[in-house]
């Protein structure tokens, strides 16, 4: 297997983007989107995954977070599906049940070139810090509507809102880190693609 890295400019009139994902790092990262608690949760996903990220976007923040982290997203999932070529070998399925203190997550992925999600999560709070909790599945959706994979997050309890949006992203990073692995030679897929 070749180099699975991936490069993506996106620029708009809200959001300025520049990502690069290695999928055979060692969960590096660098990111700087200007939303600290999105910064925070993407090194999560990276440290967790092994995925080496490296995210600098600047938005309309003054708006609000939005723009930014659904625009993350869409770089992100394109830099997937970019990096994972023909999907040779890799494993394709992943899934962590993940405690964080009160909460739990159950995160499960299927790479398999078809875009859904489910998303069960409630949170006591509408705000952690300064960032709306609704941007954590708008962050999802646009990541899993663009990387074309399923994605199933299940949170059955948890308080805090912090734990629970920590808990969903460090399993993402786990489910995401094993599905991406080398397992074998052929596409994993009776009709011979993904």
């Amino acid at each position: 297997m070749g180099n699975r890295i991936a490069k993506k400019v996106r620029e708009t009139n809200e959001t300025k983007i520049d990502v690069e994902i290695n999928l055979d790092g060692e969960g590096a990262y660098q990111i700087d989107t200007g939303v600290g608690f999105m910064d925070h949760m993407l090194a999560h996903l990276s440290k967790h995954s092994k995925i080496d990220i490296r995210l600098k976007a600047s938005g309309d923040l003054q708006v609000d977070a939005h723009h930014t982290v659904e625009d993350a997203g869409i770089c992100l999932g394109e830099c997937l599906v970019e990096a994972l070529g023909d999907k040779k070998g890799i494993k394709r399925y992943g899934n962590s049940s993940l405690p964080m203190e009160d909460a739990k997550a159950d995160v499960s992925v299927d790479l398999s070139g078809r875009a859904f999600m489910v998303y069960n999560a409630n949170y006591r709070t509408e705000k952690i810090g300064d960032f709306d909790v609704e941007c954590i599945e708008e962050f999802l959706h646009s990541f899993s509507n663009t990387g074309k994979f399923n994605l199933h997050v299940n949170v059955p309890y948890g308080t805090n809102s912090h734990h629970i949006a920590e808990a969903i992203f460090k399993a993402l990073g786990q489910s995401l880190g094993s599905a991406v692995k080398i397992v074998g030679t052929d596409v994993p897929s009776t009709k011979g693609t993904l």
